[in-house]
């Protein structure tokens, strides 16, 4: 490996340093004695540098001759410099513990070092150490023991991480940055998880800035941000590797076994030149969703009514079982030219395929990362050019469920910088593979034979109900019913694992045109500039940074999801910041203050300023007050502005001006009224019939129940009246104190956040004829009275759901708070507690059709217990998440879930004479299973063992 780098690296420079001086010494824990592996090791005011091996032994050889000094540095501990007189020097250098979290440095807050102290807004972290001590099987999955942190589980490899409420699995309103990359998908506008993030040996720090952050960062920072950053080669050197394999076990999905493994190569050939490279490999199964209840849609606020499918009940639909929305009426007397009422008339669904056999549930992440660094002058220049590229598959929930299948993402980087200023510029290109829509896999494999099963249906039923069949008694419903659908079933659905099946889930799986069809086709394009100028080298009076951005999204999903029918759609973004520093008081109080302006080409521009203070009390300043203002925004996403897209139940459609005469539906069945009056037995509506001509769903509920009382009243058929989609606004106010009081450390903070024109999908429903405002009427004949046209197409059922992009008029506000504590008793035992509070108020009766879909609970505790080094080589961490229920609501189902406790535990040995550490451990060990959304997988227990070398 290190060969083939030089290699690399001898293509940018033949150039070569010939070592002088070489130093070496030995990295100790100043307390225990035990050798700290890792510690970087730098020439002062010079990029050379390595690192410790995992004995704490270093050799360094530099082109310096000496004097000079070295300075010895690792996260979680102070720095020490030492001074180099002579060549072959050795020195011994103990690195003293930071007594508190609260010393060590982050940048996210303000875009530039400080300590957390210092920080004016709430600031989580997770370092390399905290990494190696995580009880969870990954890093990511560690995130959600930080405090006001929530990880919602999609799949094993798609976790979705929320701060402070509005939590879904497209988390659209939360930011995903590595290396200064969005790691979003293009097409999706969010991060899946860390499926194609980072491999857990090259993290160097992880942070999670909560709330707005739009002043900084632009568009949607909006409800928190979490940055990962990885080693640089010329810092953190050598190669290392891990192997991780343990079972994940449910109810539903049995015991399976994955594996996880990776490794990470860096060198630096010299002063100016390093290298990386890192791959990592997951492979396991998925959590298996087996809901097999009917979700009856109370309204929004509501949780849905969950029901079981009856005995006799002939249509049904299971929320993950897939084809039994495929459904018509039977009029078995029309059928057998009986007169009116001798066996009656029944709706009637296809028998669905389960979730199960639509996916072979398998999970998969390959990752790999390669950076080039050059450092040509030799100091804290440099230019990288970093590669990303990830393949894997998972599960994502959104208005249906997709099996994501052999996704590929690239990021490709150019970055120059130094201490004082950034430059770069990324591309971001995915493709979607082998992904598909699970329900139209269902749905369209059930219409591929649908004629023929339903008319196999019909003749047994009559048969069945006639006595016409020999053994089957006359008269039974029930009994005909059963026997129609058994013989129709095997005669016209395939069954899974036949020779049928398969060939026809093949067909259906990779043709991306919905209508027959179940391919997610996609392959979006990012383009993305940014660069940052801090003044503060060159100005003592206040640190001064300016900044900015552009983005260019390039859509390409050939019309399977965008209205790209002829070519993509491109669009594009751009801003630009400022931010003051400013400290008084003998640098005890410290002024933020930024604002940013934000253009995107289909809105107008929006500015988002941010002031804070922050107040160092104390003798030893240990204890800091701060107070903030902030605010952030979100433009619309791809898909609210420019999809088109039959879900099933309702069609989306993206409210861009250019998308709505770009969609057409296929077309649309009419009532046999309905038919007479089009003169056509179907219709096509454009995009522009959910926004100019439509009903809201709820006066259709309301319609419908005075129909049903015997009374309709077409005055409570309300005409829906959205605006076109524009982006959405929080103004966020927070106060907050960290300190140490005692051996304690308190960090504690408590937010208001207010929200405007807050985004989200309303259901309306369109008549496919006649105007919503009664203009046109249908004469005498032939109906019976004149009625206005779509008075008729409502009540003969001849509507089109749609779900439109708009935004919500209510006010809708968030607060909480949150504490924690940690501290080390019984000489060096880690003890932390956290509680969080969230809570959210909506008038619901403001708008009655609006789902806000805070999907959080409003209690939550973590406990973290832990020792590092309980004796020499030997540490343990075991950590307790417990949250009250909460109402999750979203396209695909509305539910309550269940409160849960959650227990995970690790152990872990080190042999410094293999330079390993071994760890075993459990998540969900006490075996709990639990949702963390409707439809989702039952998330079960996960059991690891891993074997690291060199970490």
């Amino acid at each position: 490996m290190k060969k083939l780098l030089y290699a690399i690296v001898v293509l940018f420079s033949t150039t070569a340093l010939m070592a002088q001086t070489t130093v070496t010494g030995t990295v100790t824990d100043s307390e225990s004695q035990q050798p700290i592996p890792g510690a970087n090791v730098k020439v002062v005011g010079k990029s050379l540098g390595t690192s410790a091996d995992f004995d704490g032994k270093f050799t360094l050889e530099v082109s310096e001759n000496p004097p000079f000094s070295i300075e010895i540095s690792i996260i979680g501990y102070s720095p020490t410099t030492v001074e180099i007189t002579q060549n072959s020097q050795d020195v011994n250098v103990s690195l003293t513990e930071i007594a508190t979290s609260l010393d060590e440095v982050v940048i996210s807050a303000s875009r530039t070092p400080e300590r957390i102290m210092e920080s004016p807004v709430t600031i989580e972290r997770m370092d390399v150490r905290a990494i190696k001590n995580s009880s969870s099987p990954t890093f990511y999955d560690g995130l959600e023991n930080l405090k006001g942190v929530d990880v919602n589980t999609n799949s094993l490899t798609n976790k979705s991480v929320n701060t402070r409420g509005f939590a879904t699995f497209a988390n659209t309103r939360f930011m995903q940055l590595v290396d200064g990359m969005d790691n979003s998908s293009p097409a999706l506008n969010f991060a899946l998880g860390n499926l194609l993030g980072m491999s857990e040996l090259d993290v160097k720090t992880v942070e999670v800035l909560p709330g707005a952050a739009s002043a900084l960062y632009g568009a949607n920072a909006f409800n928190g941000i979490l940055f990962m950053e990885s080693k640089n080669p010329f810092d953190s050197q050598g190669f290392s590797v891990y192997g991780k394999t343990g079972l994940t076990s449910s109810t539903n999905a049995g015991d399976n076994q994955f594996v996880d493994a990776g490794f990470r190569a860096a060198f630096a050939f010299s002063e100016k030149f390093a290298a990386k490279a890192s791959f990592s490999f997951l492979n396991g199964t998925e959590w298996h969703a087996t809901d097999y209840n009917q979700y009856i849609d109370n309204g929004a606020g509501n949780p849905d009514t969950v029901l079981p499918v009856q005995p006799g009940q002939t249509a049904f639909n299971q929320l993950n079982v897939y084809g039994d929305e495929v459904a018509i009426e039977l009029d078995y007397d029309a059928l057998a030219g009986t007169p009116a009422g001798t066996f009656g008339k029944s709706t009637v669904s296809r028998t669905g395929y389960n979730e199960e056999d639509l996916t072979d549930y398998e999970a998969q992440s390959i990752k790999t990362d390669i950076s080039l660094n050059f450092r040509p002058m030799g100091d804290d220049f440099e230019i990288i050019w970093n590669s990303k590229i990830g393949k894997g598959n998972t599960i994502y929930q959104g208005a249906n469920r997709y099996n994501i299948k052999n996704f590929f993402m690239q990021q490709h980087k150019l970055e120059i910088r130094n201490n004082n200023f950034f430059v770069r510029a990324y591309m971001t290109d995915e493709d979607a593979g082998d992904s598909y829509d699970m329900l139209f896999t269902g749905v369209n494999m059930n219409l591929e034979t649908a004629p023929q099963w339903y008319q196999t249906y019909a003749t047994t039923y009559i048969g069945a109900i006639s006595g016409m069949i020999p053994g089957v008694p006359a008269g039974n419903p029930d009994v005909a019913n059963n026997l129609a659908r058994q013989n129709s079933d095997a005669q016209h659905t395939p069954q899974p694992g036949s020779a049928a099946f398969n060939t026809l889930f093949e067909k259906i799986t990779n043709d991306p045109d919905l209508v027959t069809g179940s391919k997610f086709q996609d392959e979006t394009k990012l383009y993305h500039a940014d660069g940052n100028y801090n003044f503060a080298h060159l100005w003592d009076w206040a640190d001064v940074q300016v900044g900015g951005s552009w983005r260019q999204y390039s859509l390409n999903s050939n019309g399977t999801i965008f209205t790209d029918y002829d070519g993509p759609i491109d669009y594009n973004e751009y801003g630009a910041y400022m931010q003051l520093q400013k400290k008084f008081a003998d640098d005890r109080l410290k002024f933020t203050g930024s604002i940013r302006y934000d253009k995107s080409q289909n809105f107008d521009g929006n500015v988002s300023p941010r002031i804070s203070f922050a107040y160092s009390a104390g003798e030893d300043r240990n204890h800091n007050l701060r107070a903030s203002f902030q605010t952030g925004f979100r433009n619309p996403t791809t898909q609210d502005q420019y999809i088109g897209l039959d879900a099933g139940q309702a069609i989306l459609v993206g409210s861009a001006p250019d998308n709505l005469d770009r969609y057409t539906s296929k077309p649309l069945e009419l009532s046999p009224l309905g038919q007479l009056i089009v003169s056509a037995p179907t219709v096509q509506l454009s995009g522009r019939a959910a926004y100019d001509n439509s009903y809201t769903l709820a006066s259709l509920y309301a319609f419908a129940a005075s129909a049903g009382a015997g009374a309709p009243d077409p005055s409570l058929l309300e005409i829906a009246d959205f605006a076109y989609v524009k982006p959405e606004q929080v103004t966020a106010f927070e106060v907050g104190y960290r300190g140490l009081i005692g051996k304690v450390t308190v960090d504690m903070s408590a937010y208001y956040n207010t929200y405007q024109d807050f985004i989200g999908n309303k259901t309306v429903v369109s008549p496919l004829y006649g105007n919503v405002d009664f203009s046109d009427v249908i004469p005498s004949p032939p109906l019976p009275t004149p009625t206005p046209a779509a008075l008729v197409a409502i009540s003969q059922g001849d509507y089109q759901p749609f779900q439109v992009y708009t935004n919500s008029e209510a006010d809708i506000s968030s607060y909480g708070m949150g504490l924690g504590l940690n501290t080390k008793i019984w000489n060096g035992y880690n003890v932390g507690l956290n509680y969080t509070w969230s809570k959210f108020d909506f008038d619901q009766s403001s708008d009655p059709d609006y789902e806000a879909g805070f999907n959080t609970p409003e209690h939550r505790v973590k406990f973290q217990f832990g020792n590092p080094n309980v004796f020499q080589n030997f540490g343990f961490n075991v950590n307790l998440r417990w949250n009250d229920e909460y109402l999750w609501e979203s396209t695909f189902a509305d539910a309550i879930i269940d409160a849960r406790t959650v227990v995970d535990l690790q152990v872990n040995y080190t042999v410094p004479s293999i330079k390993s550490t071994f760890k075993v451990g459990a998540a969900n060990l006490l075996g709990q299973e639990y949702l963390t959304a409707p439809g989702n997988g039952l998330i079960g227990s996960q059991f690891f063992a891993s074997w690291t070398i060199n970490p």
